[in-house]
């Protein structure tokens, strides 16, 4: 298997270029060509259906475990086609990380749910540090700190998303992707993930894939918004700064949707 030789030399974080995504014969999206931009929040929003998580998790082959998803075209991290079949996948999961919609901690304790992923991927030097470091960056360290050995299934449910990227974070990726991470929790608990994003964004890139227009405006620095043509298969119709996208765009669908006038 082929290593993806990173460099800091880089445009874009990723990039796809004519990507079409299929289920069997059924093209669920097709033709996106994006950048995404290196240690910035990018949001893709778009109605139900249009393919906003199938691209998502395109970006790290998470939809390789689906027996009858393929794909033509590139997606390009480090200039390497993630595609080549010289590429291994494992590496690409590291490198580019995921949070998911539901919170799916492991029915381990909260300091194992953190150190399993970074043992099992080589991880050196004091586990007891990398933890602490780690549930730190999390924006949960100081919750936790003095019951580390507690299940982890019994934080809330924001505690536990936020606990689900410090589990990412501990392999030391460089894409954080997010998949409607903020959709089962609180509005409380959302404002400190968006917070958290926030903070994470200086060191990550972060793409985040969410219904909520509101959540996009405010924590994005990129909006892609993407809606399904008539054949049904998602397409991305316009890619920009976040202030552009919601206050100018430069498509018609795409100012109503964002203006609830459909989706």
């Amino acid at each position: 298997m082929m290593t993806i030789e990173t460099t800091t030399d880089l445009r874009c974080a990723i990039e796809t270029r004519d990507l079409d995504l299929f289920y069997g014969s059924f093209r669920a999206v097709k033709d996106v060509n994006l950048q995404i931009e290196r240690k910035k929040i990018t949001a893709i929003i778009g109605p139900s259906g249009c393919g906003k998580s199938t691209v998502l998790r395109a970006f790290n082959r998470m939809n390789d475990f689906i027996p009858s998803a393929h794909m033509k075209g590139m997606i390009l991290f480090h200039g390497q086609n993630l595609y080549d079949p010289q590429v291994d996948p494992v590496q690409v999961r590291r490198l580019i990380g995921m949070v998911f919609q539901r919170p799916n901690p492991f029915p381990k304790s909260i300091y194992e749910n953190v150190a399993w992923g970074a043992r099992i991927n080589g991880a050196r030097g004091s586990m007891d540090e990398l933890v602490e470091e780690t549930l730190r960056d999390a924006a949960l360290w100081d919750e936790v700190k003095d019951d580390l050995h507690r299940s982890a299934l019994a934080l809330s449910g924001g505690q536990q998303q936020r606990l689900c990227i410090a589990r990412a974070l501990a392999v030391k990726p460089e894409i954080i992707l997010m998949d409607e991470p903020c959709s089962a929790l609180d509005p409380l608990a959302t404002l400190k993930i968006e917070e958290l994003m926030r903070e994470l964004s200086r060191n990550y890139t972060i793409i985040i894939v969410t219904h909520n227009m509101q959540q996009a405006a405010r924590a994005s620095d990129f909006t892609a918004f993407f809606t399904m043509d008539p054949d049904r298969a998602g397409v991305m119709v316009e890619y920009g700064p976040t202030g552009q996208i919601f206050t100018k765009p430069r498509d018609q669908r795409t100012e109503d949707y964002i203006t609830g006038r459909f989706g």
